[in-house]
């Protein structure tokens, strides 16, 4: 039987699709423009161009709908019901500031002071209840809440993660009188120590409800409308999937759903090539977003923060992301400084070169101007040319005379600029966190990660580059090979002397119960099933934890003692002698294994051939003119090697071989790009 899964990665400037036929071991890609705003009408558009929706057995989508919302404050109007007294946590925070070293800067939390209120109640940190609810005063003021405009009501009490009782009953009395099911605890959401944390994650989650809710509401119909009858999951934040019905219950893990599934496709690809030690560069058309992969696993944070003030505590990839992607925005600013980025184009109205109404150079008009983009065959499939003349004259109205520079010389500037900034987000990741770019591949995808892997690999001194088949729809392609996966917490707060071993492996059992449901009620056949635990745990007096993994089996005091000091002594290079130990959360994952592509299926053709692959040269500035080969890169056989200057050119993106480097086909098809 014919099974075909599409992934389907929504961004800010594309849409992205990856289809694979299991019978066949063959795939296919797409690409066109998003609709910001309606991106469910991008999403119906591609699956409809790459299969007939009855024919198609799985759908999983990575999406940034969330994540948007939340960035431009464009969520819904939530309310926030909590104990007398901690009505300010979301303002208060930790008392950061926007400005490390000024009081400049403001803040306006996803919740406004009006839309929160407070109710007399109090659990201690024991657990025990001083203070039960007033059902009576809780549906008065959920009543009023409701008024006021709310769409989604949260409740987060003191100390709940101890004793989620009040919370429970609290929501029992409003239930009745709440009108949709944008109701949540922060008890179900985060049942972990930390006031701020819970509240922070459990508001965002609140305002993302209706948003994230809608949108795939609109989805799900629309393709059960047209026929789909198979499985549409979501990817979440911490690389794995989960169900429509999960995703919208809990969006908040949806953030940076698309940018995790790019990390974990370009893991499976590198350690599939021989490269388990990986940076990721993902350039799409609005960021570039870095993720270090070492030993073949991508690293996961407890802990995120998507803008200022805006703290999710959920696992997530740790991906490190800034502005500067193909629709970068070149300025000179009111210093004479030549600035790219954060502000970008987009997909409407895009760089200039894309003719709808863009008047602002970007790093793509760049890039189009000083021939490393064929003007003549755009990626995206929507335009069947691009007007390298208006980006021309855009860069030299904006930069060049601004600079006195000439056009070519401000174009290949725009790109330093925007090289740098990307340096520095790759030194981020790696040398600031003790880890050697000599020992590391760079691993670029996106529409445009391929024409700037030369300069970031010289710049940072990575050992090489890897460039996948399909680089600009890597993310899609980490949706349809994605597990599925579920996480817990659970606040424990003893120290270890205390701690009773046959309490912690009853809560681990409970757990992995627990996160084993979701996946029962999925209806996937999964290849198999992987359980992980660990606890955070640091020296007494410490506020920051270590994550330390519990191997499998039944573990003793002294076991995870010793689990701890190798955890604590990789992580900061000496152990503290006498002090004592404690244990604060137990965090649980169950893993449903999904297949995973062989990508020798997607290798080269036995009959291709360097000849066949050839293209009429042409014209490309890097540090002055050179005459560039060019090739259709898909079309390049296993074995070839192509010395730069040359331009590998494929529907979803565009390679640059710069003077100096030379890039060898793998039998995957990959391409290695390394010093020549």
């Amino acid at each position: 039987m014919t099974r075909l899964v599409i992934g389907v990665d929504v961004g800010g400037t594309f849409t992205d699709l990856f289809l694979f036929d299991e019978a066949t071991g063959t795939a296919r890609v797409g690409k066109l423009p998003s609709t910001r705003g309606q991106e469910a009408v991008g999403f119906a558009e591609g699956i409809a161009a790459m299969a007939p929706l009855p024919a198609i057995s799985a759908i999983v989508h990575g999406t940034t709908v969330g994540t948007n919302a939340l960035l431009e404050r464009k969520g819904a109007r939530a309310g926030l019901i909590t104990t007398q007294g901690f009505r300010d946590v979301l303002e208060m925070r930790r008392r950061d500031r926007r400005q490390t070293w000024g009081l400049t800067g403001n803040f306006v939390p996803v919740i406004e002071r009006d839309m929160r209120a407070e109710v007399a109640e109090r659990t201690l940190a024991d657990g025990s209840i001083l203070t039960r609810i007033d059902p009576a005063e809780l549906r008065a003021t959920a009543q009023r809440l409701l008024a006021a405009g709310a769409e989604a009501l949260c409740i987060v009490f003191l100390n709940s993660y101890a004793n989620p009782e009040n919370e429970r009953a609290a929501r029992a009395a409003i239930r009745d009188i709440w009108p949709n099911q944008h109701l949540a605890i922060s008890s179900d959401i985060l049942p972990e120590i930390r006031e701020f944390e819970r509240t922070s994650t459990t508001a965002l989650n609140a305002v993302l409800q209706p948003v994230v809710g809608g949108y795939l509401d609109t989805l799900d119909g629309s393709l059960r409308g047209g026929g789909f009858g198979g499985e549409f999951l979501i990817v979440q934040s911490n690389g794995g999937v989960m169900s429509v019905e999960a995703a919208a219950r809990l969006p908040v893990r949806t953030a940076l759903s698309g940018p995790a599934a790019g990390v974990i496709a370009a893991a499976h690809i590198a350690v599939e090539a021989g490269f388990p030690d990986v940076i990721t560069g993902d350039i799409g058309g609005t960021s570039f977003d870095v993720s270090l992969v070492a030993g073949g696993t991508p690293a996961l944070a407890a802990q995120s923060t998507l803008d200022f003030g805006l703290v999710v505590r959920t696992p997530m990839i740790e991906i490190t992301t800034i502005g500067a992607g193909g629709g970068s925005i070149a300025r000179v600013d009111a210093a004479g400084i030549l600035q790219v980025g954060p502000e970008s184009a987009g997909s409407t109205p895009g760089p200039v070169c894309y003719g709808q109404g863009g008047q602002r150079p970007t790093v793509t008009d760049a890039n189009v101007v000083l021939g490393r983009i064929n003007a003549g065959r755009p990626i995206g499939g929507k335009l069947a040319r691009l007007d390298a003349e208006a980006a021309a004259t855009a860069i030299a109205r904006a930069v060049a005379d601004p600079l006195g520079l000439g056009v070519m010389q401000a174009a290949e500037a725009i790109l330093r600029v925007a090289n740098a900034r990307m340096a520095g987000a790759l030194r981020l990741v790696s040398i600031e966190r003790g880890h050697d770019p000599k020992k590391f591949t760079l691993m670029p995808f996106g529409g445009g990660g391929a024409l700037h892997a030369g300069a970031l690999i010289r710049d940072v001194g990575l050992a090489r580059a890897l460039v996948p088949r399909f680089p600009g729809v890597t993310s899609a392609l980490g949706c349809v090979i994605a597990d599925m996966r579920h996480d817990r917490v659970r606040t424990l707060n003893r120290m270890l002397a205390e701690l009773d071993p046959a309490a912690l492996h009853a809560a681990m059992d409970e757990a992995e119960r627990t996160l084993s449901e979701p996946l029962d009620r999925a209806g996937i056949a999964f290849t198999g099933r992987r359980v992980e635990h660990a606890l955070d745990m640091n020296y007494a007096g410490q506020t920051h934890t270590v994550a330390v993994p519990l191997p499998p089996g039944r573990l003793d005091r002294a076991g995870v003692q010793a689990a701890f000091e190798a955890a604590y002594a990789g992580a900061y290079g000496r152990l503290l002698p006498g002090v004592a130990v404690r244990v604060l959360n137990l965090r649980s994952a169950v893993i449903g294994l999904r297949p995973k592509i062989d990508l020798l299926s997607m290798a080269p053709p036995p009959s291709a051939s360097l000849s066949a692959a050839a293209r009429p040269s042409r014209r490309v500035w890097v540090d002055g003119w050179h005459e560039a080969r060019v090739f259709d890169r898909l079309a390049l056989p296993v074995g070839a090697v192509i010395e730069g200057p040359a331009v590998l050119e494929q529907p979803d993106s565009t390679i640059l071989i710069e003077p100096g480097l030379a890039g060898r086909v793998d039998r995957f098809g990959n391409l290695i790009l390394e010093r020549a």
